[in-house]
């Protein structure tokens, strides 16, 4: 899914993440390895100093980004996702950009911003059992839109996509499933103002997200018991409502993103849900050779959404 979407022989991806005091980068070789994990060729999280514009002037100067495909993300807050019926009248095979525009129509009176002045993209869900053929819609204002693609020309860094963080993490996902295994996952944004994100996959496919207005430094912070159990509760009601719509897939366990300090919450979590609970490692699923830093918990915490968004394949 994307907003933009170009046509180029670049091997890999660039993300370019923007956070509200952070800044992370991550390349991404689109060739798997020969052990199928995806070979992470340049990571990095650095203080914001200057504006946008600046930062991507130094990056296109350093060579770090230019050389692959490049993405950056919206924020939550700045679109809108729906999870929503197919069309009757169009077949799973229909041409994509039929399917956006007959979802603009539909969801016109679903978002606050005139529908004509939008953003949209679609992503099939493929079905499971009896439950009725559906799709994620998203859409964003041009407001949220215009300036960050105004900013990658002013920089003269090509700009390919522009997506969202559940599809980010998505994509973190899908490495950590087990064969024909359902994968509940859920990650904080590492900055204070933050928030976090429950995603469930299977076979590489987002069926359900949830958005946590939590942050990892609240989570890790003292006496944040009450904060742990708001989230708990909000997983808890979330897996009820997946294993109601989809009760075929198994689900084998919750893998919690990077939390720097966050030992309390993880062992809360294993002590009061009825799956297995642990710590997601990105050393486990990508090649790391090429950025050892990434061995740290914090770094992966600041890169998570940069590397699963420069996780594309295409």
């Amino acid at each position: 899914m994307g907003f933009l979407q170009k046509k180029s022989v670049a091997d890999g991806w660039t993300a370019v993440v923007f956070g509200t005091d952070r800044i992370a980068v991550a390349d991404v070789a689109q060739r798997r390895d020969a052990d199928a994990r995806p070979r992470v060729r340049a990571c990095d999280s650095f203080a914001r100093e200057g504006t946008d514009l600046d930062v991507l002037k130094r990056l296109k100067s350093g060579k770090r980004i230019g050389r692959a495909h490049c993405t950056t993300l919206l924020w939550h807050g700045q679109y809108q996702l729906l999870q929503m019926e197919a069309p009757d009248n169009l077949p799973a095979d229909a041409p994509r950009e039929e399917l956006r525009e007959a979802m603009r129509w539909r969801v016109k009176e679903m978002v606050d911003f005139p529908i004509d002045q939008a953003g949209i993209d679609v992503l099939q869900i493929p079905s499971q059992g009896s439950r009725a053929r559906q799709l994620w819609v998203v859409a964003a204002s041009h407001d949220a839109l215009r300036p960050r693609v105004h900013i990658f020309q002013d920089a003269k860094a090509p700009l390919e996509v522009i997506d969202i963080p559940e599809l980010a993490q998505r994509n973190l996902s899908g490495l950590f499933e087990e064969p024909n295994r359902g994968l509940a996952l859920v990650a904080f944004d590492n900055r204070e103002k933050g928030g976090g994100r429950l995603t469930i996959t299977y076979r590489g496919e987002l069926y359900m997200t949830r958005h946590i207005d939590v942050s990892g430094p609240e989570l890790a912070a003292p006496n944040a018991e009450a904060l742990h159990e708001r989230v708990l509760l909000d997983i808890q009601r979330s897996l009820d409502n997946f294993d109601r719509n989809y009760s075929a897939i198994p689900l084998t366990r919750l893998l919690v993103g990077p939390l720097p300090g966050g030992e309390a919450f993880i062992e809360y979590l294993r002590n009061n849900l009825s799956l297995p609970v642990a710590s997601a490692n990105l050393a486990d699923v990508m090649n790391l050779e090429a950025t050892p830093r990434l061995a740290e918990a914090a770094l992966q915490a600041d890169a998570w959404l940069a590397l699963g968004a420069a996780l594309r394949e295409q």
